[in-house]
């Protein structure tokens, strides 16, 4: 029998990567925080405006793309210990746009609801359209290992034991600098659950609430606009509603005209 050569498989052809308005979003608010000191509150709204004008975002996407943002920088310190336990470097020599999307493909994994290989593979995407595709590898390579485990067990392996550190615990724990942890702590005194406590509360995920300005605009306007599952009554004012998936406030009619 006589060998025949071997063909040679074709490569695969190049696909492009596929844009999220979604995530690109995220990423440009995430960057001019990082680049310019920016503050959050002031860069999305500006942002959210652009996409919903030229890429047509509704609600659901303007309430993703803030919890992105909002929840990434909330437990970035979190993050950043868990990514830093998933690179071969010190953190201070990934380049900083390359953190931000393995921080916010971190918070897609353990801080959301959105499945884990959607989770990878969005952030992949990202990374291909806003890193280039040789450093998308290494985003997939880093995400792949933080999907491993959940926050719990993440928590369990970078934060160090609070009867050894309990400052620098709670810190990484709850994701406040050390020196807030301690000032907190200094000022309120007592042991170990009130700080954590505490500490819980400032990670909580803030309600939007809007005000029908008496006379110029009625509750159930609001909630008519709304819907049922975004819209919810207040719970101290009778002129008070709640945004309850958040979003972009300032889309509504009744807030562009001040009422």
């Amino acid at each position: 029998m006589t060998d025949q050569p071997r063909r040679s498989r074709p490569g695969k052809p190049y696909r492009r990567p596929r844009k999220d308005p979604v995530r690109i979003l995220a990423f440009e608010a995430l960057r001019a925080v990082d680049e310019r000191d920016a503050y959050a509150n002031l860069v999305l709204p500006p942002l959210l405006r652009k996409a919903r004008e030229e890429d047509g975002f509704d609600g659901r996407d303007a309430a993703l793309a803030t919890e992105l943002v909002y929840g990434t920088l909330r437990r970035q310190g979190t993050y950043d210990a868990i990514v830093a336990a998933c690179v071969d470097r010190p953190l201070r020599e990934v380049d900083p746009p390359v953190l931000d999307v393995l921080c916010l493909g971190a918070h897609q994994l353990l801080g959301t609801r959105i499945p884990t290989h959607a989770a990878v593979s969005a952030s992949v995407e990202l990374a291909r359209v806003v890193l280039g595709d040789g450093r998308a590898k290494f985003v997939n390579a880093v995400l792949r290992k933080v999907a491993a485990d959940d926050l719990d067990g993440w928590l369990d392996r970078v934060a160090p034991p609070y009867d050894e550190d309990p400052e620098e615990h709670l810190a990484v724990v709850h994701s406040h600098p050390r020196w807030i942890v301690s000032a907190l702590w200094d000022s309120l005194g007592g042991g170990r659950a009130g700080i954590e406590d505490l500490l819980e509360a400032d990670n909580e995920r803030p309600e939007v609430t809007l005000v029908a300005r008496p006379g110029r605009s009625e509750p159930g306007e609001l909630l008519d606009l709304l819907g049922e599952e975004s819209g919810l009554p207040g719970r101290w004012s009778p002129y008070a509603v709640r945004l309850a998936e958040g979003g972009e406030p300032g889309a509504l009619e009744p807030v562009r005209e001040g009422r």
